[in-house]
């Protein structure tokens, strides 16, 4: 069988609702029923993974799914900005900001870079042995820093993907390295 990976969003929760930094917060009433309806839509999966986080957990679950914990799938650190809001964070730390947003290098929180991000997601999807049909329950973070990897983009193209909540990338290796699928 062909290595398929699925990333896939977890669902929505206040602090995104919010443009926040989030905590380790659980899925709001509307994220958990949008995620409650794809029961059943990811088919059968001869892995499925799930960031540590609580809202990723719980996807999983809305889902009918039970996975497998991995710690390469937790969301981008942000360090001291964890649980403010971005509105927050532009009055008391534009310049910070504006140098998270611009520089893939800056971590002016003191959490991970966006360029580290991509470095470590990148050396999980290189390092992990992909055989059949994974799907991988995660943050937009992750999801965007994989496609950036897979397509071997630069990290500054990290701001120019969207991924909101219930997203999903369909990732396959190959001896060139990686590909990304769309679909309609």
């Amino acid at each position: 069988m062909t290595p398929r990976l699925i990333l896939l969003c977890h669902g929505a929760t206040p602090a995104l609702r919010a443009a926040g930094f989030p905590l380790d917060e659980g899925l709001d009433a509307r994220g958990l029923a949008a995620a409650q309806k794809l029961e059943g839509h990811f088919g059968r999966p001869a892995r499925i993974l799930s960031s540590p986080a609580l809202r990723a957990r719980q996807t999983a679950q809305a889902l009918g799914l039970d996975p497998d914990i991995d710690e390469a799938l937790r969301e981008c650190d942000h360090g001291r900005w964890a649980g403010l809001a971005l509105e927050a964070v532009a009055a008391a730390e534009p310049a910070a900001l504006g140098a998270w947003l611009s520089d893939p290098d800056a971590s002016p929180h003191g959490g991970e870079s966006v360029a580290g991000l991509i470095a470590r997601v990148g050396t999980w999807l290189d390092g992990e042995l992909f055989d059949g049909y994974t799907l991988a329950i995660t943050h937009a973070s992750v999801l965007r820093a994989a496609v950036v990897h897979a397509l071997g983009a630069e990290a500054r193209s990290f701001w120019r993907i969207e991924a909101g909540p219930l997203a999903r990338a369909d990732l396959r290796p190959s001896h060139r390295g990686w590909s990304l699928r769309l679909e309609l």
